[in-house]
């Protein structure tokens, strides 16, 4: 299965997109038009052991609801990747079983080996 969650809008998921073609077997998963399922969320979180690794703290909505001066635990970052897509770190590319999340540079470089 080769899956990447990404924000159309994003300039960065744009640039990432491009720089990772060509992509023909890939599905390209929109979040926030398709959002995202329990159990794609918990597939995931079964290749990098943590709903941590897969939260954004850059979303507007982390400082916005104060989120920053909270304790969060494992079920926090669940339950507010699956109530908002911007919760989700992005992109993120799925693999077979390797996942790579976010646009680090070792990240974007370790999803196109695998792509390709």
């Amino acid at each position: 299965m080769k899956t990447i969650f990404h924000l159309a809008t994003c300039k960065t998921c744009q640039k990432i997109l491009k720089e990772l073609e060509p992509l023909e077997g890939v599905e390209l998963r929109e979040i926030k038009s398709k959002g995202i399922t329990p159990e794609e969320l918990e597939s995931m979180r079964a290749l990098t052991n943590s709903y941590e690794d897969l939260f954004s703290r850059r979303a507007m909505l982390f400082r916005q609801r104060g989120l920053n001066d909270q304790e969060l635990g494992e079920e926090d970052y669940k339950s507010l990747i699956l109530e908002h897509y911007t919760f989700l770190k992005r992109p993120v590319v799925v693999v077979d079983d390797q996942i790579f999340i976010g646009n680090a540079k070792k990240q974007v470089e370790g999803a196109k080996a695998a792509l390709h």
